[in-house]
Formats: structure tokens, C-alpha cells, sequence
């Protein structure tokens, strides 16, 4: 009986074929990585040989094959041979040897960890599992505080007979592998009390994008099975790997925090597990601290490059004893067999009202009738092509998820096993919406979409959209740097594999706006807050910080960072706050700081408001952001803009201030750009040339002062033309000041991509760089190329001022 029973730190990964993938997973992991400070909880695994023992001890073989032979036939459906073919296994007894090795294992195993009869984790591991095309994640069962000899030999057989799980049986059939010819290993592992800590899963790359850089976590207090399930909103995560092995540096890029309103703990008696309502103080505490959330990259990190594949990892925060462990490694198996240099998007044609939101799985689009699958009962009558709507979508319903156009639940976060099963599928899904089944009925057409980055929606109707598909490999390099504007950084990672040469403008404001919701000097200032409503709203979103400034502060950081994070090193231009007055006066708590402007547009905004008293408190936060995320995060590629800076005096007192506050121009190599956008900024380029690094025509507002024009007014829309002489006459002047004094000039507006010919123009100027939105960034690429390549960017410069 020496075979039937290996110890996890004899294992290799080349093992599969005897202990299953997860198992030789662990084995690998505790044989090689232990040097790098990952911790594995001791076990051992039972090797197929008793598997194959259990089935010819208790003589059912035979009618195993033909429930197998029937279903390949067609004679019995996947409900019915599975239902049959468990039945055998768990009316079955482990052959008396067998069970006395795995006795003596546990007893071993109690003998280690100091402890008589020790609680477990009893996993399946089979050997088709985990495997770089195919990852079987949640198609057998595990089974948790498993204590005595009597509870782990039947979760022995519970996990034998888990091979033939309804959901294990339609994987199979949907890869094409032989279900004869599988096996499978049982794991028993030390149980971590994540019970009395926390728990979830890391992916060393992004599961909705593919962004290879990016670590994404989810976490949730209790047992790590909520997550994987998807009946929480998870705490999120996401850590910039190229920057874990800078000393000193915390590159975190995301820190959402989830409602965590159920964790699952042991129970005290009858069965092992039970879900519990989480407190008030655990929904408003995140599960990792800092220094976990960057420990627990390191070693997803550390699996990724040993294994040389992405990885998808369990880990669990022990509550008891303390400190991290990682339970299980297997591949990522979605995004990490896509073509890498393949972007394709999805844009919907028309809008709708909107029903539903919650966490965007995938990228696409589908329409289609609402189906409500309320249990088991409804698989087989799922008709294909519909949007499968549910509380959960439990995994045992993958045959219906098949046929599936598109998916809405209730319950679950973006890592949970039901949005990776979504995704393995290609299925465009919609999680934890709150309430679709009470929303949603059954014929009723909707519209699924995925594609306005991490918050899905759900529209009314079934709305009209596109797909675009561009091999970005193919496209040419122009010699004038192409960025993107970008702004939500839930949308950061879709556009990665652009060959953008950075951001050229990072809005603030659409963050601030967004995320935080709450007026800066409010949050600066919360005791001068008089709207009781706007006080209890600003006091739930800070709730879980020491103070409201720590919150801005930590989440502004964050965002800024995850923008600067697709295209690092290149640079990450952004603009600090360029609200008007009247948008300010909209934020939570802002009406109370901001003065009522006839023309807010031309009034108290952009650089003016920097050093004045009424925000100034609030300016000192926004610079504590970026230093944050320049020299504690680590995204030492930020450069700061200035929006709206009327005279060089003002630039200096600007200047001033942001020095003040900890970012001096210069220092830790800090670039400091200005926007050029109005007329005095370039009629006195030279002045301003020597107090930045950079500028940036803000062709929106240049247009509109250089001819007297109102932007938002529908009666002068026919007069608002970036391509008139006067534009560009100061456009060409900007660009030969910037030139000539020795700083870079870009453009952010919309202009290049609206009109061709000014795209031209900007070429035959020597333009430095062009940042544009990322959907019209190829067509704009292409044209820019190819004006570069017919010679326009060598007109001579009598040409150039004529036109």
C-alpha cells in the first residue's frame, strides 16, 4: 500500500498523472518555493491507484462503462448518468487497506501539526485538472473542517464520486476528453482558520482584459468558498507587478471595498460549514492590509514566473495563528490563450433605459430574451441564445450557461467561480446586480454589455452594437508619439495592447467626480459641512479610513496610479482638478465652498483656485495624491499638468504652492506640463516655457476664446472650428515657442481625430506628440503614419503659415 498515499513535499508537478494537477500543484509549490517565503499547508494526496482500487473493490466498473456508453449514445442525459454513476460511488466502502493507510497518514499528519485528530480540507484533484488548456476550476468538490477518521473517509468517497459531478461531466464533453479516461486523487490538507481570518483568490493577470502586468485579487472575511461561489461582493484588489521588486515601493493599484455581508465559518455542530452575517466593523474593514495585499502578489508573482504560465491562486489569511498561506496554484486558462496582440471592441449603436448595473465579466455585448433559472429544474428547458438570470450561477449549471447568449446574477463579485466559468465559456455576464431576478421576467429582451468598462450594464430592449478587431501588431509606427486621454480607471487595462507611447491626459476631476463623489475641502473639512444628508453620505464613503482626508488621499493615489499603469514607463500626463465652479457645487458637501458664477467657464477654475484660501486645503490633498502615487506607489512616469494658468505670475505662485505640498518641480525628476489653451498662454509662450517642462494645447478651450465662442452653445456650434486660421495660426506659434526654448509640445483634443486634414497640419508642424481617445486611435495612427510617410512632415514653413 506504499503507492497509495504521497506526502505534498514529495510531489512535482510532473506528478499529474498520478495526484491530479491540483495536487501535484501543492507538491511543487512546497518542493521549490518555500525558499521564496511562500507558506503551503502541510497534507498528502491519495494516488489513483486507490481510485481505481474503490471502483474494482466494490465491482461497479462494469456499470460505470455503460452509463458512459449511454451518454455518449444519447440514451441518458448528463442529470441522469451522473445522478447514477455518484450513487455507485457514495453506496461504495474503501477497501479496508486503503483505508488504513489514509488512517495512518491522518495520524501522521495529527503528529505534526501537534494535534489529535486535526480539522482538514479534503480536495479533489484529477488528473485532467488544471492544466494550461483546461483548468476544471470548481468541477469536483472539496470539503472543509473535516475532523476524525470517520468524516474523512466519506469525504474520500464524496470527492471520488465528485468526479462525476453534472458540471465535471458537461467540462468534459465541451473539451472533448474521454470521461473514462480521467482519474482522481483526494488531497488532505492542514485547514487554515480562515474562519477567523479571511480568504480569496489572485490572478497574475487580468481576467477581463488579459493585461499581463497586473495581479487582481478578491477577499472576503471567513472560508474562501464565498468567493469562489460568488454570493459576496468581494473586497478588490489589483498590484502593477514591474514595479514589486522596487524596494520600498507599494504599487497598488486598486483597493475597492466589497459589502462583504455573509462569510462562511465552521459550524458547532452537524455540518461543518455555515454562513454567517458579517459585522458592521468587518463590511467597513478591508481583509488585507497593505503589506498582505503586496505579500500575497509577491508570491502570485513569484507561482507565475516558476510555473511560466498565469496563475490563478487560493490564498487564506490564517485568523488564529496569523499569517498568509496559499492553498491552491492552477493556470489561468481564459485570457492567457488569446492572441496578445488582437484587440477587439465592442461599442453599443444606440441607448436605452438602463436597468441594471454590476461587475463587468468580459468585454462583449449580447441581447436576447430573459430566461430565470431558479434551480436544477430549469437546465434542461434553457433555451438557447437567452440571458440566463439568477440569485447565483451555480456551476452546476454550466450546460445551461452553454447555451447562453449572455448572464445577469444577483449575487457574486468579478473572481467568483461562476464569472470564470463565464468567462472560460465566452459568455458576457453581469454579476452582482443586486436584484435582476426581481427585476427581470421571463421573454422580457435585454441587452448585456460588458464594454463601458468594470461595472456592467443591463439595458431594456435588445440594442443594436458593434465589434471591431484590429491585430495592433500589424500597425505602423509614426514618427510623432501617439498617447490616449484616459480617465475611468475602470477602463484603464481594456486598452493595453494599443502602441500608445503613453497618457497624454489623465482627467482628475473625472476621478474625483466618479470615486470619491465628495467636494475636496469637505472632505478637508467635514465639521463645515451643513447638509445632514451630504454628512451621513460622506460619512459611509470614508467609513473604514482614520479620517476623510486619508480617503482621498489613498484613493485618488490609487486611480492616478492604475492609469499611469497600461503604457509605464512612458509617461502618465495629469492634469490636476479643472472643475468649474458649478460642477464643484454638485459633489457631496460642495455647495457650502463654492461661490455662484454667471460665467463659471471663465471664472474661478484651474490654476486661479490652487493657492487661494477657498481651496486651498483641498488643492493640499490632490498634491499628497500624486506624491502618493509618484513616490509610494512608485509610478515615477506621473507628470503633473496645470490646467487654465492665465499669466506666468500665476504659474509661479502655482508653482509655489505645489513645492509647498511636497511636489517641486525637479525633484525625484518631477516634470511639471501646462495646458495651452488660452490665448495668453501663447502670446507669452517664452515666459512660460521657462517655468515647465512641457505644454499641451487644449485645442477645446483655445478654439472657443480665440474666437469668442461658446463651446456648449447650440446657436454657435456652425462657428466652433478648431481648423479656422486664427486656431491655427496660435497653434503653430505654441508649437515653434515650445520648440525654440527646448520643451515638448502634444496636443489633447479631439481635433485630430475629428478632421484628417488637421491631424495633417499638426504633422507639417513637427507636433511632439498626439493624445487622442482610444477608440479613434488606430484610424488616427494610420493617418498620421501616413502623412509622415507622403513627406507632409517635411513641408517648408512659408507653406506651413499660409495654410
Amino acid at each position: 500500500m506504499q503507492d497509495i498515499v504521497i506526502w505534498f513535499e514529495r510531489l512535482r508537478i510532473s506528478d499529474v498523472p498520478r495526484v491530479g494537477g491540483k495536487n501535484a500543484a501543492l507538491g511543487e509549490l512546497i518542493s521549490t518555493l518555500c525558499d521564496a517565503g511562500i507558506r503551503v499547508p502541510e497534507g498528502f494526496a491519495t494516488t489513483v491507484e486507490a481510485y481505481y482500487a474503490y471502483i474494482e473493490h466494490n465491482g461497479f466498473g462494469g456499470e460505470l462503462n455503460n452509463w458512459i456508453d449511454r451518454l455518449q449514445a444519447g440514451e441518458a442525459t448528463v442529470e441522469q448518468a451522473g445522478k447514477s454513476i455518484r450513487t455507485l460511488f457514495l453506496n461504495g466502502t474503501i477497501p479496508p487497506p486503503i483505508a488504513s493507510t489514509i488512517l495512518t497518514a491522518y495520524e501522521c499528519l495529527g503528529e505534526r501539526l501537534g494535534e489529535c485528530d486535526p480539522p482538514v480540507a479534503v480536495r479533489s484533484s484529477a488528473t485532467a485538472e488544471d492544466l494550461p488548456t483546461a483548468s476544471f476550476a470548481g468541477q469536483q468538490e472539496s470539503f472543509l473542517h473535516v475532523r476524525g477518521s470517520e468524516q474523512l473517509l466519506d469525504a474520500c468517497k464524496r470527492c471520488f464520486a465528485s468526479l462525476y459531478t453534472d458540471r465535471a461531466i458537461s467540462y468534459r464533453q465541451a473539451k472533448n476528453i474521454d470521461q473514462l479516461a480521467i482519474a482522481l486523487s483526494v488531497g488532505v490538507q492542514q485547514m487554515v482558520r480562515g474562519d477567523l481570518g479571511g480568504a480569496g483568490v489572485a490572478f497574475s493577470i487580468d481576467t477581463e482584459t488579459g493585461f499581463p502586468r497586473a495581479i487582481v485579487m478578491s477577499a472576503n472575511w471567513g472560508l474562501g468558498e464565498t468567493v469562489v461561489q460568488g454570493t459576496v461582493e468581494p473586497d478588490k484588489y489589483a498590484v502593477f507587478k514591474p514595479l514589486l521588486a522596487k524596494p520600498g515601493k507599494l504599487p497598488i493599484i486598486e483597493k475597492t471595498r466589497g459589502s462583504k455581508t455573509k462569510k462562511l465559518v465552521y459550524a458547532d455542530r452537524g455540518a461543518n460549514t455555515m454562513l454567517v452575517d458579517t459585522s458592521e466593523t468587518e463590511r467597513c474593514t478591508f481583509v488585507l492590509t497593505d503589506q498582505e495585499i503586496i505579500t500575497v502578489a509577491h508570491w502570485t508573482a513569484a507561482i507565475e514566473n516558476h510555473f511560466q504560465v498565469p496563475m490563478d491562486v487560493e490564498w487564506v489569511k490564517d485568523g488564529q495563528a496569523g499569517g498568509l498561506f496559499i492553498v491552491q496554484a492552477r493556470p489561468e486558462t481564459v485570457q492567457s490563450g488569446r492572441e496578445k496582440t488582437v484587440l477587439r471592441t465592442y461599442r453599443l449603436e444606440a441607448t436605452a433605459c438602463r436597468l441594471l448595473t454590476g461587475s463587468a465579466v468580459g468585454e462583449a455585448i449580447a441581447a436576447g430574451p430573459v430566461w430565470l433559472v431558479r434551480g436544477p429544474e430549469d437546465i434542461d428547458r434553457f433555451p438557447e441564445g437567452a440571458i440566463l438570470v439568477a440569485q447565483s450561477t451555480n456551476p452546476d449549471w454550466v450546460p445551461a450557461m452553454r447555451r447562453a447568449a449572455g448572464i445577469i446574477t444577483d449575487q457574486g463579485g468579478p473572481t467568483s467561480h461562476a464569472a470564470i466559468v463565464s468567462r472560460e465559456l465566452g459568455v458576457p455576464a453581469v454579476v452582482g446586480t443586486g436584484n435582476a431576478t426581481g427585476i427581470l421576467n421571463d421573454g422580457e429582451d435585454v441587452t448585456v454589455s460588458c464594454a463601458e468598462g468594470e461595472h456592467g450594464a443591463v439595458y431594456r430592449g435588445k440594442l443594436a452594437f458593434t465589434i471591431d478587431e484590429v491585430d495592433v501588431g500589424t500597425l505602423p509606427q509614426p514618427r510623432t508619439h501617439l498617447m490616449v486621454n484616459s480617465a475611468d480607471p475602470g477602463r484603464a487595462f481594456h486598452w493595453w495592447r494599443l502602441p500608445a507611447k503613453g497618457v497624454g491626459l489623465a482627467r482628475m476631476e473625472f476621478i474625483i467626480g466618479n470615486m470619491i463623489k465628495a467636494h475636496p475641502m469637505a472632505l478637508a473639512h467635514p465639521d463645515l459641512v451643513q447638509d445632514q444628508v451630504d454628512r451621513a453620505a460622506i460619512d459611509e464613503l470614508t467609513s473604514g479610513f482614520p479620517d476623510p482626508q486619508l480617503f482621498f488621499v489613498e484613493t485618488l493615489a490609487t486611480a492616478i496610479a492604475k492609469l499611469a499603469s497600461p503604457f509605464f514607463p512612458h509617461p502618465a500626463i495629469v492634469r490636476l482638478s479643472d472643475f468649474k465652479t458649478n460642477e464643484y457645487a454638485h459633489l457631496l458637501g460642495g455647495t457650502g465652498f463654492e461661490p455662484k458664477e454667471e460665467n463659471p467657464m471663465l471664472g474661478f477654475r484651474g490654476a486661479s483656485r490652487y493657492y487661494d484660501k477657498r481651496y486651498q486645503d483641498g488643492f493640499a490633498l490632490e498634491c499628497r495624491a500624486v506624491k502618493r502615487a509618484r513616490e509610494v506607489l512608485g509610478f515615477a512616469n506621473i507628470i503633473v499638468m496645470i490646467p487654465f494658468c492665465r499669466t506666468p505670475a500665476e504659474a509661479d505662485r502655482v508653482l509655489e504652492e505645489m513645492a509647498r505640498n511636497g511636489l517641486r518641480r525637479g525633484h525625484h525628476g518631477l516634470q511639471v506640463y501646462m495646458m495651452c489653451e488660452i490665448p495668453s498662454n501663447v502670446i507669452r509662450a517664452e515666459e512660460f516655457a521657462r517655468r515647465f517642462d512641457g505644454f499641451s494645447i487644449g485645442s477645446n478651450d483655445l478654439t472657443q476664446l480665440v474666437l469668442g465662442v461658446d463651446r456648449d452653445s447650440g446657436d454657435l456650434t456652425r462657428l466652433f472650428d478648431e481648423r479656422d486660421p486664427a486656431v491655427k495660426t496660435m497653434i503653430s506659434q505654441a508649437i515653434r515657442a515650445a520648440h525654440a526654448h527646448g520643451i515638448k509640445i502634444g496636443i489633447c483634443g479631439q481635433a485630430p481625430s475629428n478632421y484628417p486634414e488637421f491631424a495633417d497640419f499638426l504633422v507639417r508642424e513637427g507636433i511632439d506628440s498626439v493624445s487622442l481617445n482610444p477608440d479613434s486611435f488606430v484610424t488616427t495612427l494610420q493617418h498620421i503614419a501616413k502623412a509622415e510617410g507622403s513627406g507632409i512632415a517635411t513641408a517648408p514653413k512659408e507653406a506651413v503659415e499660409a495654410a
